[in-house]
């Protein structure tokens, strides 16, 4: 009912001022909280950090308390015992029934800060000592109920401990006041010692807990470093087998499932493999028939010469396609080696220009350009740039410009090249311009493209061939801000004559 009324008085609230009520300020801070998630190596951290404070915190806590109550409980009992020693001497030297100012000389020899209510006159040699001191509930019990008592009180800004005694001497009352100020050092010493032992705790559990983590989080990371491996290629890469049955059970999972991809990679790979040897011969024989026919090609009707034009063009899209299959089987067995030379960069992309199936396409060199050296397979860089330049021509209008030169913004001294082929074409979307470089390929450009040629191996082969070389390959929109794609290839390179 209260809840009810009380989810009522808040929602009248927000309705009237606009604003979340209290408890709805409450719930969506804890939400929020509840919605925060901490790296698993930063929660191990606190989990031993807040643990070791916890732990210190308590731990003080007792300590302190066993510590002050044995020291309250020894300096009351010792206090009690000396005032009944003091008491007892008082009323010794009342029987004599001394006067006033002889009382105050008896009160003035005792070692203590007292006050002896005599013949209802409060006689004591310190002022600050006298009935204002006394506490009034301590002078009832003690005066009107003739019951010793104690009470704790303040003198001048310092507790002290006022033990009442009655005595049976002519009904005077003894009240001695006994310091705390050394209690209260000795627990404020201890206290500084627990807080510096909570400290020096809560640091090592810290501590503790940074290794704790780091080791915790290690066969995490070499999990992640072995399937950055499998997913650079590296098939064969396994995880140690280990002693502790938490870790082992993910060892042996993910060793399962390596070899299980291994497996498949490889039975793929030899699939390709054998289904594009099996072609190449029929696709030979396919070559030889379609070249004897277009050596009669005059001799045939229109229809017939159409008909053949069409057959010679998809059995050559079709061996491009056979030999781009053998070649990425290639990649995928691991059979891929690379015969490096030294290249002299501009010269080299000339020559594969001139070579292309755009032979007359600009190549535009920079000065620093002209001095850069790379180490690579001169036969396969080729074929990048051919790739490129097949791409540019099928889907980038034809019109194509080269660029080679050094890295931009790259800090001396200079360790990278910059090969961009520009076309002016559509462009690719920022949304496709990873997925183009994956085999078989197409996105959404393909709707847009000129003609159907192509079966989306070109890009991948481009990716497979610069990465083995040590560098990476790009598309963005042209440096001009005219509509294009520009693919930029990254190689490692050195500057000569300089």
């Amino acid at each position: 009912m209260s809840d009810s009324v009380g989810a009522t008085a808040d929602k009248l609230m927000l309705a009237s001022t606009g604003r979340p009520g209290r408890r709805e300020r409450i719930v969506h801070a804890l939400g929020r909280l509840r919605q925060i998630r901490l790296p698993l190596r930063r929660r191990i951290l606190w989990t031993f950090a807040l643990g070791s404070f916890a732990l210190s915190a308590f731990l003080a806590a007792a300590t302190y308390g066993f510590t002050k109550s044995a020291l309250v409980r020894q300096r009351d009992r010792s206090a009690i015992r000396q005032a009944y020693t003091n008491s007892s001497t008082i009323e010794k030297d009342l029987e004599s029934d001394p006067s006033l100012s002889q009382l105050l000389q008896i009160v003035s020899n005792l070692d203590a800060h007292a006050a002896v209510l005599y013949n209802g006159e409060w006689v004591t040699p310190a002022v600050n000592f006298g009935r204002a001191a006394i506490p009034v509930a301590l002078q009832g019990r003690v005066v009107n109920e003739l019951t010793p008592s104690r009470m704790i009180t303040t003198v001048e800004e310092q507790k002290y401990l006022a033990v009442g005694i009655p005595l049976e001497t002519r009904g005077a009352v003894y009240v001695e006041f006994v310091s705390l100020e050394e209690v209260e050092s000795t627990l404020s010493n201890v206290a500084r010692s627990l807080v510096a032992a909570g400290i020096v705790t809560t640091g090592l559990g810290v501590l503790l807990g940074a290794l704790a983590a780091r080791r915790s989080v290690r066969p995490l990371g070499e999990a992640a470093q072995a399937a950055k491996a499998i997913a650079g290629g590296r098939l064969d890469t396994r995880l140690e087998p280990t002693d502790d049955p938490d870790l082992a059970l993910l060892a042996t999972a993910f060793n399962d499932m390596a070899s299980a991809l291994q497996g498949r990679v490889e039975r793929d790979a030899r699939f390709a493999s054998d289904v594009s040897h099996e072609l190449r011969s029929p696709l030979m024989t396919l070559a030889a028939s379609a070249e004897v026919l277009r050596a009669r090609r005059d001799d045939m009707p229109e229809k017939a010469q159409a008909a053949l034009d069409l057959l010679v063009a998809d059995v050559a899209r079709f061996q491009g396609l056979v030999e781009d299959l053998l070649e990425i089987s290639r990649f995928d067995a691991g059979a891929i080696r690379l015969n490096l030379e030294d290249l002299l960069l501009a010269e080299f992309v000339r020559q594969a220009v001139s070579v292309s199936s755009q032979p007359s396409t600009p190549v535009i060199v920079s000065e620093r350009g002209e001095r850069l050296v790379i180490s690579g397979d001169k036969r396969r860089l080729a074929r990048v740039l051919a790739n490129l330049i097949d791409n540019g021509r099928l889907h980038g209008l034809g019109d194509l410009t080269i660029e080679v030169g050094e890295a931009h913004g790259e800090p001396q001294p200079l360790s990278h090249a910059w090969i961009a082929v520009e076309d002016h074409g559509a462009g690719v979307p920022i949304e496709e311009r990873h997925v183009i470089f994956e085999r078989f390929a197409r996105g959404g450009m393909a709707g847009r493209r000129s003609t159907s040629d192509g079966a989306g191996l070109g890009l991948a082969l481009v990716d497979e061939h610069v990465r083995m070389h040590g560098g990476r390959v790009w598309v963005e929109d042209r440096a001009d801000g005219e509509p294009g794609a520009r693919f930029v290839i990254e190689l490692p390179a050195e500057e000569v004559g300089v």
